[in-house]
C-alpha cells in the first residue's frame, strides 16, 4: 500500500503547471514595416487570458507614449486582445504589453515594428 501511495504522489507531482501566457503573435508582427498606421493592435497568446486587466501601450523612439485601447467590445477569443490604435507619427514603435495570465501571473512582453515616412 506504501507503494501505491508513494507512486501517485510522484505521478501527482508530475502534473503540468499551467504556463504563463506566452505571445503566439501579433499584428503588426514583431519586425515588421507599415505605410500606414495601424488602426488596432492584435496579440495573441497561448492560452486565456483576462482582458480587463490587461495593458497595451505604444512608445516612439524619443520615448513619447500612445496608450492603445483595449477595445471594451473586443470579441477576439479568450487567448487575444484587440486594443485601438491612435493614429502614429512615422518612426519606429515599441509595442509593451501586459497580460493577467490564467495562472494568477502578470506577464509582460515588447516587440517594434516601423512606420515608413
Amino acid at each position: 500500500m506504501t507503494r501505491v501511495f508513494a507512486a501517485v504522489l510522484l505521478l501527482a507531482s508530475a502534473t503540468p503547471v499551467p504556463a504563463h501566457s506566452l505571445l503566439l503573435g501579433a499584428t503588426p508582427a514583431p519586425d515588421a514595416v507599415l505605410s500606414a498606421s495601424p488602426l488596432q493592435l492584435r496579440l495573441h497568446f497561448n492560452n486565456r487570458i483576462e482582458k480587463r486587466l490587461s495593458r497595451v501601450r505604444l512608445v516612439d523612439e524619443r520615448g513619447a507614449v500612445a496608450t492603445a485601447l483595449i477595445d471594451s467590445r473586443d470579441t477576439a477569443p479568450a487567448d487575444s486582445v484587440v486594443a485601438r490604435v491612435p493614429p502614429l507619427a512615422p518612426g519606429a514603435w515599441r509595442v509593451e504589453w501586459q497580460v493577467f495570465s490564467t495562472d494568477g501571473h502578470v506577464v509582460s512582453g515588447a516587440y517594434g515594428f516601423r512606420l515608413a515616412p
